[in-house]
């Protein structure tokens, strides 16, 4: 995998919505970025609006390409995520970006960015807090944001008592369940052979985690990664009659027969403590009965 040039102070950072148009400013993120000794450029879609898009498709494509094709602008970040990267990720030339890589951060939506990246450029990204939730993150996990963009050791380690032990090598990969699912079948759908699989998911309900997670077995995915760490899981809801098990419950039955580490609670997703996670990267997995250890090579 490539890794883009980590950024210094001075460096511009580009800031676009490529799905969901923005509720309100941003001024704590831009700040935020400042104080990191980054110049912030505003893209034309972060005042847009249509529909529920932040402009139109065509305004949000070309306002992610005028970023990935200017070589001055040393990293892009998503806004926000909501719905709508997958209409415009076949329009985006990566010819550009491709001679000169970039670091691309976001989550959620821009799973679709993370997918297309690792599936046909070969190139590493940072799954990790957006401008539109930097008021309500931890300040460890905007801290662990900016360690990613600049290069600095980030490695995780927290208690857990569930989960299942054993170690792993492979690179990470992954991002918003829905979303992997939805690429799958299309030329942005990422390989999960000899991979560690991080997910997460937002306002789904228990049943349809479930198909999911069968979608991801019957498709031998589930079968060829290295290693499973399941992130957040949050706001799930249920039917009238419920559907019985919890994520947990559903994670362990559909790798009952399989061997490798699976770790739960990571501290990442939609969640306040969402931590930055480099994917493309070599990492090692170690679950343990009493933590998780998560450290890159």
């Amino acid at each position: 995998m490539i890794t883009p040039p980590y950024l210094k102070k001075g460096d511009k950072i580009a800031i676009t919505c490529p799905a969901k148009s923005l509720p309100g400013d941003i001024t704590s993120a831009v700040k935020l970025l400042e104080s990191w000794g980054l110049e912030v450029i505003l893209g034309d879609t972060v005042t847009a609006s249509h529909h529920q898009f932040a402009g139109s498709d065509e305004l949000r494509t070309k306002d992610f390409q005028r970023f990935l094709d200017d070589p001055s602008v040393k990293a892009i970040i998503a806004a926000r995520g909501g719905y709508g990267t997958v209409r415009i990720i076949d329009r985006l030339d990566f010819t550009a970006f491709l001679h000169q890589p970039k670091w691309i951060a976001g989550f959620s939506d821009i799973t679709v960015l993370h997918s297309h990246l690792h599936a046909v450029c070969n190139v590493e990204s940072i799954h990790g807090q957006m401008p539109l939730n930097v008021p309500d993150g931890t300040k460890p996990s905007l801290e662990s944001l900016r360690k990613a963009f600049f290069g600095e050791s980030l490695n995780y380690s927290y208690e857990s008592t569930s989960g299942r032990t054993g170690t792993a090598a492979g690179q990470l990969v992954g991002g918003n369940l829905t979303l992997l699912i939805m690429m799958s079948g299309s030329i942005s759908e990422m390989s999960f052979r000899d991979k560690i699989l991080f997910i997460e998911d937002v306002g789904e309900y228990y049943y349809s985690i479930d198909r999911m997670l069968w979608q991801l077995k019957r498709a031998g995915k589930l079968s060829e990664i290295k290693g499973l760490i399941v992130g957040g899981f949050t706001d799930l809801k249920d039917n009238t009659i419920p559907f019985g098990e919890s994520v947990e419950d559903m994670v362990m039955s559909h790798v009952k027969e399989y061997k490798y580490p699976v770790a739960f609670d990571f501290p990442a997703g939609h969640i306040p403590d969402n931590h930055a996670l480099i994917f493309g990267r070599e990492a090692i997995l170690e679950v343990t009965t009493t933590g998780v250890e998560l450290n890159y090579r």
